[in-house]
């Protein structure tokens, strides 16, 4: 990101412990307007848990995050409220209500935060239905469609109050590649039509060097790799090397536990080496 250009969103010395476990160490990152910067690591690796300090579901043991200057860890109930109203989020399993219609879910936003007309939210729920494809689908239920037309209609829900910055969390997470390759183009159309500020946890390395204007790779609670697309598709740590290529043997171990396996059976859960 060019240092005249004032972040959009920044995550500065950001620590995050769960029963003394530390998850993440010293998180530091810069977005700017426009970016979309993709948050690449192997599953467990602490991803999810910095979206959700970062949308201030979580609040973090230290460090601080900053959006349009201000501080989502010290705002207020009613700021913080006001802040989510201007990004919007991708869950990674779209969230729909079950009890409503896909315009219906669309439309939830709108009419909890707006004083809109119906006549203006329909207008609005159509627009947003055609910039993902599924117009037609509007008064279906979410069990009568796919998984990856769901994830699509969660993120024209999560457009419909047009933010400035999406976050999406393992967005192509269980999709066929057709369906992945919509969501990725998706994020792409967004970011050049709308100007939006993208934000994505993934662990998809197709989708990520399609989508990313930065890629940084997170690991062991930080991040190991911060680069273009380009530059992961040359690695130089043997680390990111190992992910990116998908090798089973490398210096990121399968097994994850720090106890003793033959101590944890019998009980005493000793570290190995003690």
């Amino acid at each position: 990101m060019s240092e005249t250009v004032e972040p959009i969103l920044e995550v500065r010395g950001v620590q995050k412990f769960f029963d003394g476990r530390q998850v993440l160490k010293d998180i530091n990152l810069m977005v700017a307007p426009g970016e979309t910067v993709v948050v690449l690591g192997p599953s467990g690796c602490g991803k999810s848990t910095l979206l959700r300090v970062i949308i201030g579901e979580h609040a973090p043991d230290a460090g601080h995050v900053y959006m349009w200057g201000e501080d989502v860890c010290c705002a207020s109930a009613e700021r913080l409220d006001r802040l989510r109203q201007r990004f919007g989020v991708l869950f990674q399993s779209g969230a729909l209500y079950s009890s409503m219609t896909v315009g219906e879910n669309v439309a939830l936003p709108l009419r909890e935060h707006t004083d809109l007309d119906d006549q203006i939210i329909e207008m609005v729920v159509k627009m947003k239905l055609e910039l993902v494809g599924l117009r037609d689908f509007e008064n279906l239920m979410p069990s009568q469609i796919s998984g990856g037309m769901r994830k699509r209609v969660g993120l024209a829900r999560a457009i419909a109050r047009d933010p400035q910055i999406l976050f999406y969390d393992e967005p192509t997470s269980g999709l066929d590649p057709i369906a992945t390759s919509v969501i990725g183009q998706l994020i792409i159309d967004l970011r050049t039509k709308l100007g939006v500020t993208s934000i994505v946890v993934t662990h998809d390395m197709k989708s990520a060097l399609r989508i990313g204007d930065r890629i940084a790779m997170l690991y062991g609670g930080e991040f190991i790799a911060v680069g273009t697309p380009e530059d992961f598709r040359n690695p130089t740590d043997e680390r990111v090397r190992q992910f990116v290529e998908g090798l089973a043997d490398g210096p990121i171990p399968l097994r994850v536990s720090k106890t003793n396996y033959l101590s944890d059976l019998l009980g005493v859960g000793q570290p190995d080496g003690q």
